[in-house]
């Protein structure tokens, strides 16, 4: 049984910054990718950014340049820092892991999503 926390969602103005944190916890033995989606109103669920276990890492064009993800496997944790937002940005942001080994088999888990709103 895995457990996602997410942390660090807010109210931020245009051109601001926040940083998103995520840590996994409960029978992890290792998870191959750790990412970030987000979900505004009226849209489908995106991905965001993604980082595997060894670093490769994958963005969104929309935040290519303004966003960086990172990881610390030690802890099983992976953060988002996100520069110069935009209003399109808003929306609640979920961290997944992808293909996490319990001990018995590999699953997929999902946070509880946090708020992101970019408005001045």
């Amino acid at each position: 049984q895995v457990q996602l926390v997410e942390s660090g969602g807010g109210l931020v103005q245009p051109g601001g910054s926040l940083r998103l944190s995520c840590a996994a916890s409960g029978s992890i033995f290792s998870i191959y990718a750790m990412g970030w989606y987000r979900q505004a109103p009226g849209k489908q669920r995106e991905l965001v950014a993604i980082i595997t276990r060894d670093g490769s890492t994958k963005y969104a064009d929309s935040v290519k340049g303004r966003f960086t993800i990172s990881r610390d496997n030690a802890k099983n944790t992976v953060a988002l820092q996100m520069n110069s937002l935009k209003p399109e940005d808003t929306a609640v942001y979920y961290c997944k892991t992808e293909r996490t080994f319990d001990g018995s088999g590999w699953y997929d888990y999902w946070g509880q999503g946090t708020q992101v709103t970019v408005s001045s």
